[in-house]
């Protein structure tokens, strides 16, 4: 996986934004919150206490730099398959999304369908 094809899931969710901070860290948020970040040659992203634990214990990832609190993982770009990545980039979105304001998602986009 390259960071171009990261970066390409990740604006590819609704109200994601992209900066660059942190060194040459591609970093993409919602609603100015971080949800992952692709540096050097690994990503890094949130996940939730079982998606840690699977993806931390089966030796794919490990606990991500700087992110010692909070279920970070970061595995390298030659380790990620594409399907997989879109997956966790997706979840890992919605769960920053999921700490946004009722208003904040509303106005982002991302207000739950009734």
């Amino acid at each position: 996986m390259t960071r171009e094809e990261v970066e390409a899931i990740a604006l590819g969710l609704t109200a994601t934004t992209k900066v660059v901070q942190w060194g040459e860290s591609d970093v993409y948020k919602v609603g100015g919150k971080v949800f992952a970040l692709c540096g050097g040659d690994g990503l890094a992203f949130k996940v939730s206490p079982v998606g840690f634990e699977v993806l931390t214990s089966d030796g794919l990832g490990r606990q991500a730099p700087y992110f010692a609190k909070g279920h970070w993982v970061s595995i390298p770009l030659d380790r990620i398959d594409r399907e997989d990545a879109a997956g966790w980039l997706a979840t890992a979105h919605s769960l920053m999304a999921a700490k946004l304001t009722r208003k904040a998602r509303a106005e982002f986009g991302l207000a739950p369908k009734a």
